[in-house]
């Protein structure tokens, strides 16, 4: 695997390279919201899809669903404060991020789970039969 070089591009352009590396074209629509930072993570034969959702109530603001070969994660960051603030860097509002899957998985192989702020979704069998067929060429 080679090393990834981060520039001072967008920061989800080398990651969105990554994805369609990996899965095929990644598709992102900017939101109103935020994009949350994520990751893929290759484990044997599986992709750990990993999503920054800090201060998110996942049970009541995110969904995470697969249709027409595609995984789709999104929800809503709430903004509970009134008062109070005097700087704000955190981003709220409502977020879609949008991965093609490889065409031999289904929704059977994914699963979700949240712990310390990351939404971590597990494509089982992503990179199942991944390598490369060398097609011969006749004469």
């Amino acid at each position: 695997m080679s090393n990834l070089v981060w520039t001072r591009r967008s920061p989800f352009a080398e990651f969105d390279a990554l994805v369609r590396q990996s899965f095929g074209p990644a598709t992102t629509w900017p939101t109103p919201g935020f994009v949350p930072a994520a990751e893929i993570v290759k484990d044997g034969d599986d992709a750990l899809v990993r999503l920054d959702l800090p201060g998110v109530d996942v049970d009541k603001d995110v969904t995470v669903e697969v249709e027409r070969g595609k995984l789709a994660v999104s929800g809503e960051r709430r903004d509970e404060r009134t008062e109070g603030r005097v700087r704000n860097e955190v981003r709220y509002g409502t977020f879609r991020r949008i991965f093609t899957l490889p065409t031999h998985v289904t929704g059977d192989a994914i699963s979700a789970s949240y712990d310390a702020g990351i939404l971590t979704v597990k494509v089982t069998g992503a990179y199942a039969n991944a390598e490369a067929q060398k097609i011969e060429i006749t004469k």
